[in-house]
């Protein structure tokens, strides 16, 4: 699969794709595509970065991504299913016509637009969306293209919780995907590791100033402000799946030297104590 930016293969003249993912692992490369994006995660766990964000995926999960939306998933092979399976919908806003969905008809669906641009995960009518995506295999083009614009409806009936905060949107060369793409891989495989600037830097082939000025301008944060928020979501992780663990090993685990300042920045992101988060479970 080629880094950013990505085309889904679809035969000309084919508005709609739908797609099944069915692998040990899904891919983990780093990519963007024009068409708009909406998954269901049949099996599998894992992290997946949008924009500026790392988020927790699971099995049952219902995810929107918008069109060149930088995004990547990650499968977490520790607790996984034998099998990852993801059912998507592809489409383009202007795939059925430029007009189409600005339709007075279709007025309804324009907040599911504007949502999308940041991603999104689906909270609410989740088995109502699912049983649509269950009768996918089973229809024609035209059928499915019945059931997108449902899923359309009620995602935009739905409650949803953004994947993101900022988006860059200039659409990547193949050349700074690849740069961007080593950067997050060797975020998320060391984390647990002291990572320096120099070493990150290094890995982007850039001067120190140049790739901070480079990060910041892509994700809206410092590189050391996304690399606690990786942390904090595999300390999330273990809290949730490994109670045995003391929130203290937890910390250091996840590459944090200092118990306290863990705390300080497990609270300001996700908004109690690691205590607190653990007995919510």
């Amino acid at each position: 699969m080629r880094v950013l930016p990505f085309k889904i293969p679809k035969p000309k003249d084919e508005a709609l794709v739908y797609q099944v993912d069915r692998e040990k692992i899904f891919y983990g490369q780093l990519h963007q595509h024009s068409e708009i994006q909406i998954s269901y995660i049949e099996k599998g766990s894992g992290s997946l970065i949008v924009g500026d964000s790392i988020n927790e995926y699971n099995a049952g999960d219902i995810l929107v991504i918008g069109g060149y939306v930088p995004h990547v998933f990650r499968s977490d092979t520790s607790t996984s299913s034998d099998e990852s399976v993801m059912y998507t919908l592809f489409f383009d806003y202007n795939s059925f016509g430029k007009g189409f969905f600005k339709l007075t008809d279709l007025t309804p669906t324009h907040d599911f637009f504007t949502k999308s641009e940041f991603g999104m995960k689906v909270l609410s009518n989740k088995e109502e969306i699912i049983a649509l995506f269950d009768g996918l295999p089973d229809q024609n083009k035209v059928e499915q293209i019945a059931t997108l614009l449902m899923v359309i409806n009620l995602i935009a009936k739905s409650e949803t919780q953004p994947l993101s905060s900022f988006v860059y949107r200039k659409i990547y060369s193949d050349d700074e995907g690849k740069r961007m793409s080593n950067v997050l891989k060797f975020a998320m495989e060391h984390y647990h590791d002291p990572i320096t600037l120099e070493q990150i830097s290094e890995k982007a082939s850039m001067s120190k100033n140049a790739f901070c000025r480079y990060f910041k301008k892509r994700t809206n944060k410092t590189f050391f402000q996304f690399l606690i928020e990786i942390r904090i979501e595999n300390a999330c992780k273990l809290i949730v799946n490994q109670p045995e663990l003391s929130i203290s090993l937890i910390s250091e685990q996840c590459g944090f030297s200092n118990i306290a300042n863990f705390n300080r920045k497990f609270k300001e992101l996700k908004g109690c104590t690691p205590s607190k988060y653990r007995s919510q479970f």
